[in-house]
């Protein structure tokens, strides 16, 4: 966390301990300095917001030497329209104009930023990175022939700067030059191994081109050293958790989160890693639940029954194994003309396939059971399950039939299906539609066999 003090913010954190970074004190820090307090500011929300409170602060004053530092502070939180509207305020010197060409880049007036560096050479800025960050905005703003020209007029800085390097392989991989760039990369790193921005671009390549073993020592190159790079711990991740490697994976987004608690993407893929966490592939058990599917989704057509057992499950929409584990020997005993014998014949074919009567019933009520355990809304569930049926103002016909099945509570209503209930003498469609209704007033409905 940065510490405020009357001169600025002293770095209390992994960039540079204990160095003050004076922003808006009298007189500017050297770019060196700025750049490692814009590190700082961007390594976790606290130290921005401190930042941001800090430039806040500073926003009413007026003069020139105000201006310019709030200006670049605008810069540093990335209100850069606001950034460039006090800049234009400081007076004219190297760092009002190279930092208004950065503002003026990102809000895409490109032209001006191109301007503004070249006004910065008139008061001391170096050629070399004038021309680097003029490269960079042509780049920007896809004029690639005048990003190469510029790079032409600084080649023989070839194998002595790695900014040179670095901008010439974002040039060519936006225009496709891969393989090109992946090289410049590399000679980037051989001028600045610490070089973040490459190691980044080639563990990203890496990891495009399938070499993961490549692209995890890239990307662990760069978290090692800190601010920790977000975007490279979150890749890093994302290629534990493919490689399996869950522990790792979550201690790379828990670092993330620890800096950034509200990053979006590192919160949403913690929940994935956990999920991932959890889930196994037992192949022998995969095998089971694939051939018991077959045998569920066997047609009941495929037995030998009676016409009247045929003609029943029919009329019930009962037409596979599966079907039958969904409905109990009651609901088959209710329907018309569906009797002892034509229930012997049914179990006598499920037992021959290991299966019974109202078998996934009672897998789901126990399912069911271990989930409601900690559910919410159980009070009030249980209060809607518990109501008499009589309280649902059913027809006389209605009510009676309820009584004949011996249903007597909404939640015993709601395990019997359309065909228990057809089943029942004097209990036709007017009937089943009216309970069917009532039960849907209350967000109900009967019991279905899918």
């Amino acid at each position: 966390m940065p510490t405020q003090t009357g001169k600025g913010v002293i770095l209390m954190g992994p960039i540079a301990e204990g160095l003050e970074i004076d922003l808006f004190g009298g007189s500017l820090p050297p770019a060196s300095e700025i750049k490692r307090l814009c590190e700082f500011v961007h390594s976790s929300e606290s130290n921005r917001i401190s930042f941001s409170e800090q430039v806040q602060a500073n926003m009413s004053r007026t003069s020139a030497a105000a201006s310019l530092a709030v200006g670049i502070g605008l810069f540093i939180l990335g209100r850069d329209d606001e950034a460039v509207g006090k800049l234009e305020k400081a007076n004219d010197c190297e760092e009002k104009f190279t930092y208004l060409a950065f503002a003026l880049r990102r809000v895409g007036r490109f032209d001006e930023a191109v301007e503004n560096l070249q006004k910065s050479l008139d008061f001391g800025a170096e050629m070399l990175n004038v021309t680097l960050e003029k490269a960079a905005t042509y780049r920007l703003a896809a004029d690639f022939e005048a990003a190469a020209e510029e790079l032409k007029r600084i080649a023989n800085f070839e194998n002595v700067s790695a900014e040179y390097h670095y901008q010439l392989a974002q040039l060519e991989e936006c225009q496709g030059f891969y393989a090109r760039a992946v090289d410049n990369y590399k000679m980037v790193l051989e001028l600045s191994p610490d070089h973040q921005k490459a190691l980044f671009h080639l563990a990203y390549r890496c990891d495009l081109y399938g070499d993961e073993e490549a692209a995890i020592d890239y990307y662990r190159q760069i978290v090692s050293t800190s601010p920790a790079y977000v975007n490279a711990l979150v890749n890093l991740a994302v290629l534990y958790e493919d490689d399996g490697k869950f522990d790792r994976a979550l201690r790379c987004i828990n670092k993330v989160l620890k800096f950034h608690p509200n990053h979006p993407r590192a919160i949403m893929f913690k929940k994935d890693i956990e999920s991932s966490e959890t889930m196994f592939y037992d192949e022998e058990k995969e095998k089971r639940k694939t051939r018991r599917s077959q045998i569920l989704e066997t047609p009941l057509s495929d037995f030998e029954l009676s016409v009247r057992s045929r003609n029943c499950l029919k009329k019930m929409h009962l037409d596979t194994l599966g079907d039958l584990l969904n409905i109990t020997e009651s609901e088959l005993l209710s329907y018309k003309n569906f009797g002892e014998t034509s229930l012997k014949e049914i179990n006598s074919i499920l037992e021959l396939k290991g299966l019974r009567l109202g078998m996934a019933l009672e897998e789901k009520r126990f399912s069911s059971a271990e989930t409601d355990e900690y559910g919410p809304g159980e009070d009030e569930d249980k209060a809607i399950l518990s109501k008499a049926v009589s309280d649902l103002q059913l027809s006389v016909r209605a009510r009676k039939c309820l009584q004949k099945l011996n249903i007597r509570t909404v939640g015993e209503l709601i395990q019997r299906t359309d065909a228990e209930l057809l089943g029942s003498k004097n209990f036709g469609v007017t009937s089943l539609n009216e309970v069917k209704k009532a039960l849907a007033d209350i967000g109900l409905s009967l019991r279905t066999l899918d």
